[in-house]
């Protein structure tokens, strides 16, 4: 089978980005498709927060009309977490960062290393979000994780220290707005679109659709 090119458009503070990731990691796993390949690109939900962030319980108050709505939707999106392995722990987070940093720290891994390590360091900082709590708009917090997934921790503070990585991602961020994504979670499986956090058998479905179109044999022109 010809390489299976798998495209994830997300946020770092969209709890449906990492459900989504996950249930596609599961039919991943249950398909297990010859040559496949994440490539993770950036989407700011917030572009316009202020670097260091805002108070989670006031922005969330004020976007969605109170904080008990807000409290309503989290534990919604912490069933659907809990059904897919996942922990969300929305008492532990006190503050919405900006994600510009973690993107472009996603740039600094994929570019250094497109596999393994890139899609540890993806779960991770999901993880030290929803889980922990941490502040993933913080480098330090980012150089901690990016060495928790095996990179150099001075290597990635000294890039987040600088503009670098940052033309890439509002290049790359351009292109998904041209592609028409305007919701994240996006997912292009080998060019076909499945949005939204979907259970891990749609994802699996069109993985086999790709593997057995692409095992079978092509009429002599």
């Amino acid at each position: 089978m010809k390489p299976l090119e798998i495209l994830v458009t997300s946020d770092f503070i969209c709890p449906w980005c990492w459900i989504g990731h996950r249930h596609l990691k599961t039919a991943l796993t249950e398909v297990n498709p010859p040559g496949a390949t994440l490539r993770y690109l950036p989407y700011e939900l917030n572009p316009t927060l202020p670097t260091k962030g805002v108070d989670r319980k006031a922005y969330r108050s004020a976007k969605f009309g109170s904080w008990a709505r807000s409290q309503a939707m989290d534990a919604a999106v912490t069933l659907a977490g809990k059904r897919a392995g996942l922990a969300f722990q929305y008492d532990r987070i006190s503050l919405t960062p900006n994600t510009r940093l973690a993107h472009r720290l996603m740039h600094f891994a994929q570019a250094r290393d497109p596999g393994p390590r890139s899609e540890a360091l993806f779960e991770a900082i999901f993880s030290a979000y929803f889980s922990e709590g941490r502040d993933i708009g913080a480098a330090e917090v980012l150089a901690t994780l990016a060495a928790e997934a095996g990179f150099d921790a001075d290597e990635a503070r000294a890039y987040l220290a600088t503009t670098a990585g940052d033309r890439e991602v509002e290049k790359a961020e351009r292109e998904a707005q041209r592609a028409g994504i305007q919701a994240v979670p996006a997912h292009r499986l080998a060019g076909i679109a499945v949005s939204g956090a979907q259970p891990a058998s749609v994802f699996a479905q069109v993985l086999r659709e790709l593997v057995e179109a692409d095992a079978s044999p092509t009429e002599a022109s």
